[in-house]
């Protein structure tokens, strides 16, 4: 992995907004579930490696994508079903934990034996959800000592379903996309209070506007008739508020962004965001508290950002689950921001925040090959008083590959380093 030596500088322009990674998937994996020959366009794609990665899984399902370049980075898809069954399927899911777990139970529709692989992190990741329900379902499955390769044979049967809301919410839309293909109608019972629904109410969203029903009572039971057809549509996908984080708290440390492209109307739950900055820009204690169960990728910014809140004390709290994600991102963003001379102290569930006036830099720092925190940290050194290094800054091509040439574009000061020297 490579490195950039990043000098402070203020950020000063105009930035359209990446489309949102999470809509992008749903809206894919909808548009793949139509009826076969049915042609679906999905416009504003940018192919990061986890959209790639839910493409080559689709297309390995039967599906044929074409992928029409636009303006700048900006792909439209055209994607239409070509096979409704095949023997098997062989998906590499790289370090997408969206495109494993959302397609792992519709892989069971349209595929004989389907094999899951990943790498990194991804390997590791739990699946014990589908593997009680596969139990439960006689499905046959078998993975190396609970780590990926995953193979799959056999298919879900409509019933009731049973899902721990301190899960991912991935598993529960997992089941959305494919319940309602199902002859028979099916219930999903969710135990406790779900995390990260935000998410959930983008996959609905976008299963409304391809023709699927869901009722959703109160996040504790979903509902759902089975026999229903996913209806081919035009479907554009709106800005990212999980990335726009990263350029309205540049804002907020000092730097003059105009940013472009979110929807006031989002249903994107890190829209979040706008109401933290609010708060801070009115706060008139010097305590603040944010439970991040909503919205656990907003925490590596967020960090940045009361790192930089002088005089400020803030616990984030409901944070365990960043633990699982491409790095430990309680421990990652602590630590490496630790390096640039904030004041974090990490929890099992969340950290404590201290707020300076600066950070120091002066020092080498890792995104921990993780895209969220890379961002973070070239955030950060917009308020560093010496430059700083980032190893593995290409992490972002997981969700945002442009990110390091928007940044330039907009005041951003950095070179690669010659890591042979």
């Amino acid at each position: 992995m490579g490195k950039i030596l990043i000098t402070p500088s203020k950020l000063s322009g105009e930035i359209l907004i990446p489309p949102s990674k999470s809509i992008s998937h749903r809206a894919i994996i909808c548009a793949s579930l139509c009826k076969k020959n049915r042609i679906s366009i999905v416009d504003n794609i940018i192919l990061s490696d986890d959209i790639n990665s839910t493409i080559t899984g689709i297309e390995n399902l039967g599906v044929k994508i074409e992928k029409l370049k636009q303006v700048d980075d900006r792909y439209k898809l055209i994607i239409q079903r070509e096979k409704d069954f095949i023997e098997l399927a062989d998906i590499n899911c790289l370090e997408s934990g969206s495109t494993l777990r959302f397609l792992i139970p519709i892989s069971t529709l349209f595929s004989n034996k389907t094999i899951f692989e990943g790498k990194g992190r991804l390997a590791d990741r739990s699946l014990d959800t589908y593997y009680k329900i596969f139990d439960r379902q006689g499905i046959s499955y078998s993975n190396v000592d609970g780590r990926l390769p995953l193979t799959i044979k056999g298919s879900l049967k409509s019933g009731d379903y049973c899902v721990d809301s301190n899960v991912s919410s991935q598993f529960l839309t997992g089941l959305l996309f494919t319940l309602p293909l199902l002859t028979g109608d099916s219930k999903i019972y969710v135990s406790g209070n779900l995390e990260s629904r935000g998410y959930i109410d983008l996959t609905i969203d976008t299963l409304d506007k391809f023709g699927i029903k869901v009722q959703n009572d109160n996040y504790s039971i979903f509902s759902i008739n089975g026999n229903q057809k996913y209806h081919n549509s035009n479907f554009i996908v709106e800005s990212d508020y999980s990335q726009a984080a990263f350029f309205l708290i540049a804002n907020e440390l000092g730097s003059n962004i105009d940013v472009k492209g979110l929807l006031d109307t989002s249903k994107q739950g890190d829209k979040k965001i706008i109401e933290i900055i609010n708060d801070i820009n009115n706060l008139k204690t010097d305590l603040y508290e944010v439970d991040a169960s909503q919205i656990p990728d907003l925490v590596p910014i967020l960090a940045v950002y009361f790192s930089l809140q002088n005089g400020l004390k803030t616990h984030i709290k409901n944070a365990k689950r960043l633990r699982f994600k491409e790095s430990d991102r309680l421990n990652a963003i602590a630590t490496q921001l630790n390096l640039l001379g904030a004041d974090l102290t990490e929890l099992e569930d969340g950290l404590i925040i201290n707020g300076k006036e600066a950070l120091k830099g002066g020092c080498s720092v890792s995104s921990i090959n993780d895209h969220r925190i890379a961002m973070a940290l070239a955030i950060a050194a917009t308020r560093c008083n010496q430059d700083i290094e980032l190893d593995s800054f290409e992490a972002i091509n997981k969700s945002y590959p442009n990110f390091f040439n928007d940044y330039r574009d907009i005041g951003g000061i950095f070179y690669e380093l010659d890591m042979g020297k």
